[in-house]
């Protein structure tokens, strides 16, 4: 491994990470480029845990998807684990799932029948929450060196900062959104009804509790209908 170059690669991907529009495109690019620069990947995703349903981000392929459903059946395996709590392990590498494996059996058995030789994974944290795990698929057992583990590590740390980053400018975009198009809705029931803006608000309120839809939505009815359904 030229370290050199490594640290170059990874300081090209940092700008290009910002770059992206979109949260899914900053990780579509993380995983792609976890394929490129990371010896012995073969392919790459990012495993989110609701609970105990498992959803899986910008895999690289479909061996990805089925692992993650597979865990999630489960309820165990290695990117389940690591992405459950940050006061499990931060880092995991199995060399080689083809031999009999104490911890998860279950799953091992199974992804041998996926294709899956070896495989590494790292939660991506921050120093105020945990974002999920963005785990590494080598086809064959022994793809992944300690060199390995270490350009992956150095990649999530990466991926971590952008992955949210990318995610709290989406949620300053859709509350920037919703305000907007709140402050339509009230002004089209002002003009309408001779409401005060207060009154107007407590209108959108009340019929976003009793009939338990989400307030954006139902603004976003008042301004496409121009009322209350």
């Amino acid at each position: 491994m030229d370290w050199r170059v490594f640290a170059q690669q990874m300081a090209s991907m940092a700008r290009d990470l910002l770059a992206q529009e979109t949260v899914l495109a900053t990780l579509q690019h993380i995983t792609k480029a976890a394929t490129e620069r990371v010896a012995g990947c073969d392919a790459a995703g990012i495993l989110l845990l609701h609970g105990k349903r498992v959803e899986t981000l910008a895999p690289t392929d479909d061996m990805v998807i089925e692992s993650d459903r597979l865990q999630e059946r489960l309820t165990q395996g290695p990117c389940f684990d690591a992405a459950r709590t940050s006061n499990g392990e931060r880092v995991f590498r199995i060399a080689d799932l083809t031999a009999e494996q104490d911890r998860w059996p279950a799953y091992a058995a199974r992804a041998r029948d996926l294709g899956v030789g070896s495989m590494m994974g790292f939660l991506l944290y921050t120093d105020d929450e945990d974002l999920g795990a963005l785990n590494f698929y080598g086809h064959r057992p022994g793809s992944f060196t300690d060199d390995s583990e270490t350009a992956g590590w150095l990649l999530a740390s990466h991926a971590a900062v952008a992955f949210s980053s990318a995610r709290s400018h989406a949620q300053m975009e859709q509350a920037l959104a919703t305000r907007h198009i709140i402050g339509e809705a009230m002004g089209i029931l002002m003009g309408s009804h001779h409401l005060t803006e207060e009154q107007a608000f407590d209108v959108l309120r009340r019929y976003s509790q009793e009939k338990n839809i989400k307030l954006r939505e139902v603004a976003r009815r008042v301004c496409e209908e121009g009322r209350l359904a």
